[in-house]
């Protein structure tokens, strides 16, 4: 056992004593030492309920013969974080997330590994260090919200973003935006629709790396309980097999993954993470390979913020087990891939059918021939941009207008909550980057804001931010090279014609190259937004987004 570095023999005679100071017997010490990484805290709604997630986890590890040993790692709720300061901090707290994750395991040497996490950075973060820790692994989420109900329909988080715009506007009274506040959000767990907490524990269910349910089954559900004793227990038949979180996530795993990703219309971040995940693992997956998989792939799901459907939805139709078993009628996935279960992704779906086909297209009947995002190339974005193409309205998925800059997210809420932003703009909003951010936040407000006052279907947003998985409309994030390091994003000017072209995959600014070079020989480089702390060494090691913002190695 590995854990025998820290207790097993002579000179650990010290060590075993710290743990018997936990309350640990012998008995408990001989067995192996299993970490329970746990993002439990009292500030995200998905992770309030992982204190339970967790004791159920421990339960099946004892059952099955472990010794189980809990830890925490922290986490920001995006929605929280959403248009101040503080989002900056989000997508950097993946690093730390994974960098704590190897400090705990290496340091205490343990065996196996159980992750819990639930929402947006975390996911990612802790698949980082399964990767990089290659142990035996595996995830058990907290599962997502149910989503609320106002005047009969369903809503979720989008709908009072959403309602901000729209009472700015006029379109919403204070009242009806409060009755939205009070419902929205009616349980614990992860944002109702298929925003980036649930497209990326359903990816980890993808990928491999979670039992059969982990993405969909509803927080509130008993169900969600027993999978978390069913997981603490398959831990210890992986540890005993000796099944590592690389034997699972393999190239064939990722582009499971990835087809996965198109098929269901994920958020636009899940490209970030799935690079940045790949990277870990050593799987060289790159911005081309996304579109290539894309083209091949039917787009069979539009879940909130791109249809009506909720995760709710989706697990009643059978979630990604049935979403798989569809897939594989036209041998879109690998079926031999090794998953937690101790089976492959044939075995696991062989039985699995979908349950309700107005959920789950079948995949004769796509809503889409080719999948939910794309990424777009251009003079604009050289090294690529990502957009979820399947919430663009149609008469948006090319478009030719105007620049509207802006240099900060807030003056561009400004600019649109007062009535400056007309049909046909392109809004602009840089220097919001992974280093030029720092952070590179999501941006759910102005997106929103565009939807509230009644302009998704004729304004597009460009940014080398990101926008949120609940984000709808032409928003076009993760311009790559970014505004910070000397990006044309960075020469645009106020009118500038910018040309989107979805179907082709092109994002191009409309301004001829001598004018450009005269531009770029005024433009300086800018100075940093955060001048102390973690971001500022984040801003100074962070890489572009086309490599997933990963650190420099």
């Amino acid at each position: 056992m590995r854990s025998d570095l820290a207790k097993k023999g002579l000179e650990k005679a010290p060590h075993r004593s710290l743990f018997k100071a936990l309350g640990l017997t012998d008995e408990e010490m001989s067995r192996p030492l299993v970490g329970i990484v746990n993002s439990k805290n009292d500030i995200i709604p998905g992770h309030i309920n992982l204190d339970k997630i967790a004791e159920a986890v421990k339960a099946g590890v004892r059952i099955a013969g472990g010794t189980p040993l809990e830890f925490n790692t922290i986490g920001v709720c995006d929605g929280i974080a959403m248009n101040h300061t503080g989002m900056k901090y989000s997508l950097g707290s993946r690093e730390l997330i994974a960098d704590s994750a190897e400090i705990m395991a290496t340091a205490h040497a343990l065996d196996a590994l159980v992750f819990i996490p639930n929402c947006d950075k975390i996911v990612p973060g802790m698949l980082m260090a399964a990767a990089r820790l290659n142990l035996p692994s595996i995830f058990v989420s907290g599962g997502p919200m149910l989503a609320g109900r106002v005047q009969g329909r369903a809503v979720s988080l989008t709908q009072v973003f959403e309602g901000v715009g729209a009472a700015a506007a006029g379109r919403m009274s204070p009242d009806e935006l409060a009755e939205l506040e009070e419902n929205a959000c009616p349980t614990c767990g992860s944002c109702s629709g298929m925003f980036t907490a649930n497209s990326m524990n359903c990816l980890t269910e993808g990928l491999g790396m979670a039992l059969a349910g982990n993405g969909t089954i509803p927080a509130v559900y008993s169900e969600r309980i027993r999978l978390a004793k069913q997981t603490g227990m398959q831990i210890m038949r992986l540890w005993e097999k000796d099944i590592k979180a690389l034997d699972i996530m393999t190239a064939d795993a990722f582009r499971n993954a990835m087809r996965l990703d198109m098929a269901i219309g994920c958020s636009s971040n899940s490209v970030l993470h799935l690079l940045a995940i790949a990277q870990e693992a050593g799987v060289d997956i790159d911005l081309e390979l996304f579109n290539q998989v894309s083209s091949a792939t039917p787009h069979l799901c539009r879940l909130s913020p791109a249809g009506e459907h909720h995760m709710e939805d989706l697990y009643r139709a059978g979630g990604i087990p049935a979403l798989f078993h569809e897939l594989n009628k036209k041998n879109l996935i690998n079926s031999d891939c090794l998953t937690v279960s101790g089976r492959t992704v044939g075995e696991n779906i062989i039985s699995a059918p979908v349950r309700d086909h107005a959920v789950i297209r079948p995949i004769d009947n796509p809503y889409s021939p080719t999948g939910g995002l794309a990424i777009l190339f251009g003079n604009l974005a050289p090294e690529g941009a990502v957009v979820k193409k399947s919430a663009v309205a149609e008469e948006m998925m090319t478009h030719q207008g105007p620049a509207r800059v802006f240099d900060s997210e807030e003056t561009a809420v400004a600019a649109i909550l007062g009535g400056r932003i007309q049909a046909g703009d392109v809004i602009v909003i840089r220097y919001e980057g992974p280093a030029g951010g720092p952070g590179m936040r999501e941006m759910l407000t102005p997106t929103s804001a565009i939807a509230g006052i009644g302009l998704d279907k004729e304004v597009a947003l460009i940014t080398d931010g990101r926008f949120s998985g609940a984000t709808r409309g032409a928003s076009i994030g993760h311009v790559s090279p970014e505004a910070a390091a000397g990006g044309l994003i960075a020469l645009v000017e106020e009118g500038d014609l910018i040309r989107i072209d979805i179907p082709a995959g092109r994002l191009d600014l409309m301004v001829d190259e001598e004018v450009l070079v005269g531009r770029k020989a005024l433009w300086k480089v800018p100075e940093p937004k955060i001048t102390k702390g973690y971001m500022k060494r984040y801003a100074e090691m962070v890489q572009s987004a086309s490599t997933g913002a990963i650190f420099r190695k």
